[in-house]
Parts: structure tokens; C-alpha cells; sequence
């Protein structure tokens, strides 16, 4: 059986930041995705992923006209998909976030995958990976850690079944999903799954179905990012971010915001959470 994620065990991985702290201390996320049309998303995750706490954040973006500046948050740097992932040295790595299946798209994703650094495995990304054998090889061959986020449908896509057979079990496809990715999975839903890499499974009681809106995703793999690259483990950082991710919406839900909830308002309020039960 599962075992539940409790707040207290999240709350246990997180430690005070000393005084004379500064931005390189806590981590360098860069971010790829944001094709035509989905630029959003990938601006999703790298705010999710600076308000985390993440020291810095760079955004390759692979749509046609790429925008200078996020101006809701310019803190943001902003590139185009390819010379954000020669140039920013990340700490940790998202690619899928709004990314597509162009064959841009999956150069991107094969030049991600052979870097030495934790990546975090989202949305289009992982359907590549479902199309392509070859990746999945190079994801075997990895040594740094790999947080893969799929959905039903793309946990279905992975496994070569359908998202009815994912979901009579969970746990199993879970599991299998470990052994396929080589790396820690969440697959996501009611009651997300966690499964480490060394086997173990923990169960996500947080979240509701106001969350059933578009960025949700986006927003929890730069969370993700955020914690790894502020030094915790990739299961750890899975853990923290899932169950805030989560407990985030059902503060929103107590406000009466259930309908019409927003990835930006869930990463809002997820901050606000992270800084209540962080060690001063």
C-alpha cells in the first residue's frame, strides 16, 4: 500500500537559509518549452519555479517570435529555446512545458537529455519519449536524477496501453513507469502517486477538482525544479512540491474558488504555504 504524504514528513526536508544567504546558494532552473501558442506555459513553470525560491530562472522558449521580457514577472530571463540550453548551465532542467512534437521539439529534448544535469520530464516531452525508443535508451544511460509528470494519457501513451488500463492500476503503472523512465514518476490525478526510484510509493491526499484547469501541470514541474535545485533529493522534491501543489488549490477552495481556479493563483498560494511550514 502506498504510504501517505504528510505535511510534517514535506516540512522535515526543508532548512533554515543562513543569514548571509545570496542567489547562488539556491540554484540555477532553466526552463524549455513554450512553443507557438503555448509560450504560457513554459512562463508558468519558471514563475512557479522562482517563487519556490529558486535562485535564478532562465525560459528557452522555441516559439517563432520570442518575447523579450515576462512583464508580470521580468525577473524571468527569457531566451530562444536553443541558446537557453548551450548557455545557461542549469542546476536542474525542465523540457515539455508547452514545447510540441516539431522536430525542433525533439532535438531539444535529445541535446536535454544527454546533459549531466536532474531533469524534470513534462507534457509533450514525455509523448516524444512514447515515440521514440532511441530516447528512451539515452534516458537508461542517465546519471543524473530524472522527475518524470505525466497525466493518465500519457502514462497510457509510455506503457503502450490505454489511459482505462492506467488508471484500473494505478500503483502498477506507476511502478512500471519508474522501470521505463529510470527516474522518480508522479502520475498524476486523483490521489497522484509518487513512486521513487528505489520502488517505494507514497499517496497525495491534497488537491481537488478545482485544479482541472490548463497550467496545473506546468506550474507543479517548476515547483519540482525549484526544490531541486535549493538542494533536496529528486524524491524529496517530488514529495514537497506535490503535496503543496495540492494543499495549495484546496486553500483556494476554502475561499470559495473552486470554479475558475488558476495555476497562477495555486503558485500564489503555494508560496504563502511553503512559508508557513519553512524553518525560520
Amino acid at each position: 500500500m502506498p504510504t501517505p504524504i504528510t505535511q510534517k514528513q514535506v516540512s522535515s526536508f526543508l532548512k533554515p537559509r543562513p543569514k548571509d544567504s545570496h542567489k547562488g546558494l539556491f540554484g540555477k532552473v532553466t526552463v524549455i518549452g513554450g512553443a507557438n501558442g503555448m509560450v504560457g506555459a513554459a512562463l508558468l513553470a519558471g514563475r512557479a519555479a522562482l517563487k519556490m525560491g529558486a535562485g535564478c530562472v532562465h525560459i528557452g522558449l522555441l516559439a517563432d517570435n520570442v518575447p523579450t521580457v515576462d512583464m508580470n514577472m521580468p525577473e524571468l530571463m527569457l531566451h530562444k529555446a536553443n541558446d537557453a540550453l548551450k548557455t545557461t548551465n542549469p542546476n536542474v532542467l525542465v523540457i515539455g512545458c508547452g514545447l510540441g512534437q516539431s522536430l525542433a521539439a525533439q532535438k531539444l529534448l535529445y541535446d536535454a537529455l544527454l546533459l549531466d544535469v536532474p531533469l524534470v520530464l513534462d507534457a509533450d516531452a514525455l509523448n516524444i519519449i512514447a515515440l521514440r525508443p532511441d530516447l528512451r535508451g539515452i534516458l537508461h544511460g542517465r546519471k543524473a536524477p530524472t522527475v518524470s509528470t505525466p497525466h493518465p494519457g500519457e502514462a497510457a501513451r509510455l506503457l503502450g496501453c490505454s489511459a482505462e488500463d492506467v488508471q484500473k492500476d494505478r500503483a502498477r503503472s506507476a511502478l512500471s513507469l519508474v522501470r521505463r523512465l529510470n527516474g522518480s514518476v508522479v502520475l498524476k490525478g486523483v490521489g497522484s502517486l509518487c513512486a521513487a526510484r528505489d520502488g517505494k510509493l507514497y499517496l497525495n491526499q491534497t488537491g481537488n477538482p478545482g485544479m482541472s484547469s490548463a497550467g496545473m501541470g506546468d506550474v507543479l514541474s517548476g515547483m519540482i525544479a525549484a526544490f531541486i535545485a535549493q538542494g533536496l533529493s529528486a524524491d524529496e522534491a517530488l514529495l514537497l512540491a506535490v503535496y503543496l501543489h495540492g494543499a495549495a488549490g484546496d486553500e483556494l477552495a476554502k475561499q470559495n474558488a473552486s470554479l475558475g481556479m488558476s495555476a497562477t493563483e495555486v503558485t500564489e498560494w503555494a508560496r504563502w504555504l511553503l512559508n508557513q511550514i519553512a524553518p525560520q
